[in-house]
């Protein structure tokens, strides 16, 4: 009689079970949709929570203008010929100054005393970041600014000269490294 009762009782959870909730693979994928679902939540709440908005000002029309922008400033270099360099002293590190410096010499490899020069620090990713510094002229053609990064990772910097109204800038792409820990 015993061995009758262990036979027919089958266990709570099978594949055998006729009860959706009763088997082992019904509860897999509902449990598989449950987490693929909590996944998609937790990116939405992570995407709306983290979200900087638009970076650019205005990215509508600099995106349209973009070409022509780049070539009349492709023009300009021609017409000018201006050779331009922005270098810093020491690599940038979050939160300490870094001096940069912005020569710019003519064909004939004369320096070009502008009438005002500048360098902007852009942050893709940050926009309350983003900002300019007056570059002071320490030598003919040699311009110099010290900066101080907020944060690290990637940042855009331009430094523009302008000289009798024409306008040319260079635009370098740099990596701000994270200050040492003490």
């Amino acid at each position: 009689m015993m061995s009758t009762m262990t036979e027919n009782k089958t266990p709570r959870f099978s594949q055998d079970s006729k009860q959706a909730f009763r088997n082992p693979w019904v509860l897999g994928w509902i449990a598989g949709i449950l987490v693929v679902l909590g996944v998609n939540v937790a990116f939405i709440i992570t995407a709306v929570v983290t979200n900087p908005g638009l970076v650019e000002k205005n990215y509508y029309e600099k995106g349209r203008d973009q070409e022509a922008n780049f070539i009349q400033q492709r023009q300009m270099q021609e017409r000018l010929g201006w050779q331009m360099k922005l270098d810093a002293v020491t690599p940038a590190v979050a939160g300490q100054p870094v001096r940069y410096t912005f020569n710019v010499v003519d064909v004939k490899g004369v320096a070009v005393d502008g009438d005002k020069a500048t360098l902007h620090a852009y942050r893709p990713s940050d926009v309350n970041s983003d900002f300019d510094t007056p570059m002071q002229e320490i030598a003919p053609g040699v311009y110099s600014a010290e900066v101080t990064f907020p944060l690290k990772g990637i940042w855009d910097l331009s430094a523009v000269l302008v000289k009798e109204g024409d306008s040319l800038k260079v635009t370098r792409r740099i990596s701000v490294k994270a200050a040492p820990v003490p």
